[in-house]
């Protein structure tokens, strides 16, 4: 049923036998009780400290079980075997060990030697206390349905396929007909995919609303106003606010939306159309064929291996070792959740890659995006502590939006000349258009959480509203249902509520670095692993700090960086 070969520990266990259940309660409730006599009985610092050490390696290896159930199960969402096994962890695995694992953290935080625990584990006791703090036994129950209730989103979403060209098709793969220079062919592709997805449209908007009732509930019944208040505190946003996120949106609103707008214009006049329709998004304004920068798996592995090589010979072994290891999932299939994905198989210290290739650009730019995450992993997998093994949302996307420009340079292993810088203008026109899509995700979650017991029509106007403030030019006649209902395509919103905000935030920090590769390529990728390497073992603005950058997502930051990458797409037109 796993999706990769059986994998050895990173560090031997000391505390867990080799061939532990980690599914079986009564085995855990021995190691839970083991874990709490031992703290218990830990009389200095040091004690508690080779405390932490079992503690770690029982939530690393749980960790890992559970990873390794969601990522066979998301490889393939109609296997029912494969949902059975992920479910008794959400249902029967998770529940029990929320409550007993917070109980611990609770006797952690009360432990008489804790206040001498070193500075280096201030990042940790935070998180910690914050945990505690939020917990809430009668929640156990909610979360395990809003879990269930985003498996059911992937599954019908992953199901989800048409007949295109006389075989039956994923909606991904028809989706690249939209590269294509035949208009009346893309408008039909288009039209047969928001078909496609319309027909599931009620289903989605139900589970919707028991998503919303049911982080209202949990939100209450942990003390706080709204699920806003409790998702910012839940995700440890120590260093941001709600407000900085809207100022941040109002910032694109000025400062990036015009510009998009303008690229707008320009391809309507390219496409010589008289107006923008939908599906003219993705094609190229010269007319064009699409980019295919491989043609099979085997082919996207070699090259983007070679890629990486050429930008650091380091990171180029570490994405030789998950090659060799097997630990990635890529191509398209029927059956396979939406999107992509960087899972940590948390014993092991080794990430996993999924996503969803058909042989577009964009699949070049999601492997490099996730290899970033995984080059995190590996490059923190040597912090004695679990917790610091990984990083804040905001600096992993760092990571990885920062590999996909630090490596755009070298991508002549997929293209010639020509075709290369058509490649990176598509990039940095798509960072500019991707800020007004993430301010209307980010601003449309705010609405959703603070306007409680809304209808489905007050919900389809606000992002409505939301649109007209951050959407494009093109012109959506006849199609208002589908614009009115998108939203259901971004899979954040119903199975990470508020992760969006950090794709943002992330975007300048890995913007910063590219501005400075232009002038300073080896500085710029020594600032990153350097970054890299700490994992979470720092505050978020240290870490941004450690990669040389500042933590600031306001205007003027904004409009310095957005006017470098203007800069580059003119040096890239003016280019022979």
């Amino acid at each position: 049923m796993n999706a990769f070969p059986p994998l050895a520990p990173f560090v031997p266990r000391s505390f867990l036998p080799g061939a532990a259940d980690l599914c079986s309660l009564s085995e855990l409730e021995n190691y839970f009780g083991r874990l709490e006599q031992e703290l218990h009985e830990a009389r200095s610092t040091a004690a508690l400290e080779a405390w932490l050490g079992h503690y770690d390696e029982v939530q690393a290896a749980m960790d890992e079980v559970r990873a390794e159930r969601y990522i066979a199960m998301t490889c393939q969402t109609d296997d029912p075997e494969r949902e059975k096994a992920y479910l008794e962890i959400l249902t029967v695995v998770d529940p029990w060990r929320k409550a007993r694992q917070i109980g611990i953290l609770r006797a952690f935080c009360h432990h008489p030697c804790v206040e001498s625990l070193p500075e280096s584990y201030s990042v940790l006791r935070r998180s910690v206390e914050m945990q505690v703090r939020l917990f809430r036994e009668k929640n156990i129950v909610r979360e395990t349905e809003e879990a269930r209730l985003s498996q059911q989103y992937q599954k019908i979403v992953g199901a989800m396929t048409l007949n295109f060209d006389g075989r039956e098709q994923t909606l991904a793969q028809v989706g690249k007909v939209l590269e294509e220079p035949d208009r009346s062919r893309r408008q039909r592709a288009w039209e047969q995919i928001a078909q496609r997805r319309g027909r599931d449209a009620a289903t989605l908007e139900e589970i919707f609303d028991r998503l919303l009732a049911l982080r209202r509930e949990i939100a209450v019944a942990a003390g706080f106003r709204d699920y806003r208040d409790y998702a910012f505190a839940r995700a440890e946003r120590f260093d941001y606010t709600p407000e900085d996120c809207l100022e941040f949106g109002r910032a694109i609103e000025a400062v990036v939306v015009p510009i998009c707008r303008e690229m707008d214009l320009r391809r309507e006049k390219r496409l010589g159309v008289d107006r923008l329709r939908p599906w003219d998004l993705a094609v190229d304004i010269e007319g064009k064929p699409p980019l295919h920068p491989f043609r099979t798996g085997a082919e996207f592995l070699e090259k983007t291996e070679k890629t990486i090589v050429a930008l650091d010979e380091e990171l180029g072994g570490l994405f030789r070792l998950l090659r060799k290891a097997e630990l990635m999932d890529l191509e398209n299939r029927k059956g396979k959740a939406p999107g992509g994905y960087q899972s940590t198989l948390s014993e092991a210290r080794l990430p996993f890659i999924f996503m969803n290739a058909v042989g577009t650009h964009r699949d070049l730019e999601t492997l490099l995006h996730e290899s970033g995450h995984a080059f995190h992993t590996l490059l923190a997998r040597t912090q004695p502590l679990y917790a610091y093994r990984s990083a804040p949302l905001e600096f992993c996307e760092v990571a990885s939006m920062a590999m996909e420009l630090l490596a755009a340079p070298h991508l002549g292993e997929f293209y010639g000349e020509e075709e290369l810088r058509r490649a990176q203008r598509n990039h940095l026109e798509g960072i500019l258009r991707f800020l007004p899509w993430m301010a209307l995700v980010d601003g449309f979650q705010h609405w959703l959480y603070t306007h409680p017991g809304h209808s489905r029509e007050e919900r389809a106007n606000a992002w409505m509203e939301l649109r007209r403030r951050f959407g494009g030019r093109e012109d959506w006649s006849g199609y208002e249902e589908v614009l009115r209902s998108l939203w259901h395509r971004q899979l954040h919103i119903f199975e990470y509520p508020f992760y969006y905000i950090e794709y943002g935030i992330a975007q300048l920090g890995a913007l910063g670095l590219w501005k400075r590769s232009r002038s300073d390529p080896r500085g710029a990728l020594e600032a990153y692993r350097r970054a890299l390497t700490l994992g979470g073992s720092k505050p978020l603005p240290e870490l941004f700090a450690a990669a040389e950058l500042p933590f600031s997502f306001g205007r003027q930051n904004l409009e310095s960086l957005v006017t470098a990458v203007r800069e580059a797409l003119q040096e890239l037109e003016e280019a022979p």
